[in-house]
C-alpha cells in the first residue's frame, strides 16, 4: 500500500519539500507519495480529521500554520512544546502527535557545513524574535553554551520571547549591535529580511571578529544581501538552503521508515530551482 504524506501551508506553491521527499522516495525506492497541499487556516480542523481517519502517514507544516496546529495535535514533544510551533505531523491509532525539526535543520545545517561552529569563545546574535528564532534560542541554548543575544527591531517583542524560553538570552534593540559586536562569535538572521534583496541599514559587519560566522535562514535568494556583506568582509557564511534539507529527514524518517542523507546532489537538485 502507498504510504502517504504531504506539506501543508497557505500558499504552498513555492514549497520545496515535494522535491526533496521525492527524491528520497525514488533513491530508497519506497512506495510513497508526498503532495502539496494548500490549507487554508478555517480549514485546518477539518483536514487535522482526515488525519485523524488514517488518510496520510504524516506531514510538514509551513507558514501560517506552526503555530496553529500546535494546539490541533492530540500530543505535542516536549521540543516542539518549548518552541511552542510545529512543522512535522505522525499520525498513528487516530491520533496527531506533534514536533519540530526546525532545531534539527539548523544544527545540521551548521554542522554540515561549518564544522567546529560551537567551539568558539564569542558570544551569539540572534536577529529577530519571530517563530524561527524560538526553535534557533533552543537549539543554541543546548549547543553553543555561551550568552545569546537578541536583536529586534521592538524591543517588547524580543524581551516577550525570552519570557517564554529559559535560557542565556539578552533582549535588545538594533542600536546595541555596535557595542555587541567585538565579542560576537556568531550571528543568525532569523528575520525576512534578505528576501526580495531587503537588507539590514544598520548593520555594520566590519565592527565583528574576523572569525565570526554569519548564517541566514532565508534562502530565496541563496546569497542573501548579509551573507554576500560577510563574505566581502573575509567572514565565514553558511546560506540557509541546508537548514530546509536538514529538517526534513527527520519527518521522512518517521512517515517512511528509512533515514535519508542529505547530499551535494540533493543539495544541487533544489539549488537549481531557486531564483539567482
Amino acid at each position: 500500500m502507498t504510504i502517504k504524506a504531504f506539506v501543508i501551508g497557505h500558499p504552498i506553491a513555492h514549497s520545496r519539500s515535494p522535491l526533496i521527499h521525492s527524491t528520497w522516495l525514488r533513491e530508497h525506492g519506497v512506495d510513497g507519495s508526498y503532495e502539496a497541499i494548500d490549507i487554508a487556516p478555517d480549514a485546518l480542523p477539518g483536514f487535522f480529521e482526515r488525519l485523524r481517519a488514517g488518510d496520510f502517514a504524516g506531514g510538514n507544516v509551513t507558514i501560517p500554520h506552526k503555530e496553529a496546529v500546535f494546539a490541533l495535535c492530540d500530543s505535542v514533544d516536549a521540543l516542539a512544546r518549548t518552541i511552542g510551533a510545529v512543522n512535522t505531523l505522525v499520525t498513528g491509532n487516530g491520533k496527531v502527535h506533534g514536533a519540530n525539526s526546525d532545531y534539527l535543520g539548523f544544527l545540521g545545517n551548521l554542522d554540515a557545513n561549518a564544522p567546529g561552529w560551537a567551539d568558539h569563545d564569542g558570544e551569539a546574535l540572534v536577529i529577530g524574535a519571530g517563530g524561527a528564532a524560538r526553535a534557533v534560542l533552543v537549539a543554541l541554548r543546548e549547543r553553543y553554551g555561551k550568552r545569546v543575544h537578541v536583536l529586534n527591531r521592538t524591543l517588547a517583542n524580543a524581551e516577550a520571547l525570552l519570557s517564554e524560553i529559559e535560557g542565556p538570552f539578552l533582549a535588545h534593540d538594533f542600536a546595541a549591535f555596535p557595542d555587541l559586536a567585538p565579542r560576537l562569535g556568531l550571528v543568525v538572521n532569523t528575520s525576512s529580511i534578505g528576501m526580495h534583496n531587503s537588507r539590514f541599514e544598520w548593520l555594520d559587519l566590519s565592527l565583528l571578529p574576523k572569525t565570526a560566522l554569519v548564517t541566514d535562514i532565508v534562502y530565496t535568494p541563496l546569497i542573501t544581501p548579509l551573507l554576500a556583506d560577510a563574505a566581502a568582509q573575509g567572514l565565514r557564511t553558511v546560506d540557509g538552503l541546508g537548514m530546509l534539507l536538514h529538517q526534513a529527514v527527520p519527518g521522512f524518517a518517521a512517515w517512511f521508515g528509512v533515514t535519508p542523507q542529505v547530499t551535494p546532489q540533493l543539495r544541487a537538485k533544489i539549488l537549481a530551482t531557486l531564483e539567482p
